[in-house]
């Protein structure tokens, strides 16, 4: 089962990734629909960080990423960035040392509409009032949930066609990690940001997600709608619980 999806925002071919000669990703073939969600599941060292930094550029590749059409071979972090492909890293990324305020402007870095930046502030603001509270606190004085609400924010701040989430529940208690995915939900459904999750709750992304993969040690070796597989029996067994 590799069920392809509908209107590819980015195919991904073939993909390879090395951390200096150690091979770690071995010919992904994968598809993120344009406007949905789609999630990466696997058991921990099974690649799918390394999978989310290939994609970024952050990590030596081979093979094809095509984005909305154009291939990404040869380009950089910020290069990719640039074509709207946003990265939330594991560990959240928050600079500690700067303020809500100074890492939400990181965020907008690239962009030259400035004039559309104030508004973007007030839409992740009616998504996450707590950083208008802390817009001018230390961002390594937040605490974990409100860390990974900046962290989101700052990737939104570049407007992204794509958000990249690396295990945005990892640490969090159950009630935030609850309000957190519910706000993920709202700005896909509401801003059209399509979404590509590495999660370790496999229940949790599965109820999030359109479209889901299953990795194991460096390759994709299911694919399909997250309803097919959540009705997988390997699936259920290894990584849902019943």
């Amino acid at each position: 089962m590799n069920e392809p999806v509908a209107t590819p925002l980015m195919q991904v071919r073939a993909l390879k990734a090395f951390y200096g000669p150690l091979q770690v990703v071995h010919g992904v073939d994968m598809d993120v629909a344009a406007g949905g969600i789609t999630a990466l599941l696997g058991a921990n060292g099974a690649g799918k960080t390394t999978i989310l930094r290939a994609l970024s550029a952050m990590v030596r590749r081979e093979g094809d990423v095509i984005f909305a059409g154009q291939n990404l071979k040869g380009q950089a972090t910020e290069d990719v960035a640039r074509l709207g492909i946003a990265h939330v890293p594991d560990g959240r990324g928050t600079f500690g040392a700067l303020t809500v305020a100074e890492n939400l402007r990181l965020g907008a870095y690239t962009r030259r509409d400035r004039a559309k930046v104030a508004a973007d502030l007030e839409i992740i603001f009616s998504y996450f009032p707590r950083l208008r509270e802390r817009y001018q606190q230390q961002a390594g004085t937040l605490s974990g949930g409100e860390q990974q609400m900046l962290a989101i924010s700052r990737a939104l701040m570049l407007r992204p066609k794509l958000l990249l989430l690396d295990e945005p529940s990892f640490g969090l208690a159950p009630i935030i990690v609850k309000d957190i995915f519910r706000i993920l939900r709202a700005i896909n459904r509401e801003q059209g940001v399509a979404m590509l999750l590495v999660e370790q709750n496999a229940n949790l992304a599965l109820d999030l997600a359109d479209h889901a993969y299953l990795v194991e040690t460096g390759r994709v070796v299911l694919g399909g709608s997250a309803q097919q597989i959540r009705a997988d029996d390997a699936v259920r067994r290894a990584y849902l619980g019943y």
